[in-house]
């Protein structure tokens, strides 16, 4: 369960890390009101998620998770660049994400 709790910390995460494009500085209330309420979220998911999950594991899985989301989000939403290389890349760090998660599961943590 730590997992899907990590998962969804991290999808929270590229919540309030798209939500911040939108707040125009914290400027608009109803987008900064939301932005606060995901990272208030993704911080308490990711915090339950580390009761079980070792603290460097979970941390590097929720960045990650927030690092391709938000750029896939960037790329759809804001017409950000979708340099072959760049995808790439994007695609490096989920293969290191799967990869601590695969780690973490042979060595008896769930």
């Amino acid at each position: 369960m730590a997992w899907v709790y990590l998962l969804v910390a991290g999808l929270f995460e590229c919540g309030w890390a798209i939500g911040l494009k939108y707040t125009d500085g914290f400027t608009k209330p109803v987008p900064s009101l939301l932005t606060v309420l995901a990272m208030a979220i993704s911080f308490w998911l990711l915090s339950v998620a580390m009761k079980t999950i070792p603290v460097g594991t979970a941390y590097a899985v929720w960045t990650g998770i927030g690092a391709v989301g938000v750029a896939i989000l960037g790329m759809v939403l804001f017409n950000e660049s979708r340099d072959i290389l760049r995808i790439f890349c994007l695609l490096l760090i989920v293969s290191g994400i799967v990869g601590l998660k695969l780690v973490s599961s042979s060595q008896g943590i769930s």
